[in-house]
């Protein structure tokens, strides 16, 4: 992972525990609860150095915050980090312990934050997590909750690809376009073989050699993790963990656009300027990436049908259009396009709290 430097400090809480069953750092990050209760997953990783799970967990949140208010929910920002040391590794006792010990944090924040599954993370334990608190969405089917939310994640990053594509080649079809898929996990797997099936010529990778048998299924051609954005392709789609596009990544980018599900791709900030200069299309992961989150939030609160959840996941690829269209227009980048009009819906939210 890449050593980041902790971002500015704009949050309204933040909770940074040991475990006290399992002795794991653990942090619930609140940055934003103007729209209502927080939302966001609970990431199981390993990091060099515990401030690189809080950095995580800040940036993390603060995402969710964007990716909440431009998806339109009633949501704030929120997120979790349950940190391992290099070459720590849970036995399924001390999992266990780490997810309670979780519930617990989550609990301390009296309902301002609602967890959820994320990265490293599953359904089952979510279940552990409900065992402390209510304060947890996202649970198994088998026990009536909403279930994983990578399918709907997929569908999103699905959408906003055909939205890309239509503006880089104008057409959404995915068929014969070179497409990078960088991550083969619950969501970029999905995805890759969604896109496969559509006839897409492929090209994937994956930090887990395990992955690598999906190529013969795919009918995809493999690239040395790390080599990934040297291939040539119509759009590269980052699947992983963030930070992966830094200023090197994004000099030697060979592809047209990028579009994907992973949260904060972009090393620095500056880089959706610096894509913009090189000319490749960036759109922004926090719209492009709220699937998963538009399902669990709507699902939690019984606001519509599966049809009608599904079909405002699908309509990201739409929201994508018009950012693209608001930052061709007025001369900037879809980044700074996305993150106004998450902006205008928390500037709302701040205005109705005060009157």
């Amino acid at each position: 992972m890449n050593r980041l430097p902790l971002p500015e400090f704009a949050h309204e809480r933040v909770e940074v525990v040991s475990g006290r069953r399992s002795g794991l750092f653990i942090a619930v990050a609140l940055h934003s609860s103007v729209l209502g209760s927080a939302l966001g997953g609970a990431r199981l990783w390993t990091y060099p150095h515990w401030s690189d799970a809080l950095g995580d967990a800040l940036r993390l949140s603060a995402a969710m915050t964007l990716k909440n208010a431009a998806a339109g929910l009633d949501a704030g920002g929120g997120k979790s980090v349950i940190a391992l040391m290099p070459g720590e590794e849970l036995d399924a006792g001390r999992r266990r312990d780490a997810f309670l010990d979780l519930g617990d944090a989550v609990e301390s924040l009296g309902g301002l934050y609602r967890t959820a599954e994320d990265v490293g993370s599953t359904t089952d334990d979510m279940l552990v997590v409900s065992e402390r608190t209510a304060h947890v969405v996202g649970l198994p089917d088998a026990v009536g909750g909403s279930g994983e939310p990578a399918g709907p994640t997929s569908l999103g990053v699905y959408s906003s690809l055909r939205a890309v594509l239509e503006r880089i080649a104008g057409s959404p079809d995915v068929a014969g376009r070179r497409i990078t898929v960088s991550g083969l996990g619950q969501v970029g797997g999905r995805l890759a073989r969604r896109l496969a099936a559509e006839g897409a010529v492929l090209t994937v990778t994956d930090v887990v050699p395990a992955r690598r048998e999906l190529v013969e299924d795919l009918g995809a051609a493999w690239a040395e993790p790390g080599t990934e954005h040297l291939v040539d392709a119509d759009v590269f789609v980052p699947a992983g963990i963030g930070g992966v596009l830094t200023d090197e990544v994004i000099d030697a980018l060979t592809a047209r656009a990028v579009c994907g599900p992973a949260n904060n791709p972009l090393a620095d900030h500056s880089g959706a300027e610096r894509l913009a200069g090189r000319g490749i299309l960036y759109a922004p992961d926090f719209v492009v990436n709220a699937g998963g989150v538009i399902y669990l939030d709507l699902e939690a609160k019984r606001i519509g049908s599966s049809d009608e959840i599904m079909a405002r996941v699908a309509g990201i690829g739409d929201t994508v259009r018009r950012i693209l269209d608001d930052a061709e227009r007025r001369g900037i980048t879809p980044l700074a396009a996305a993150e106004e009009l998450a902006a205008a819906r928390l500037a709302g939210g701040v205005a109705q709290a005060r009157s």
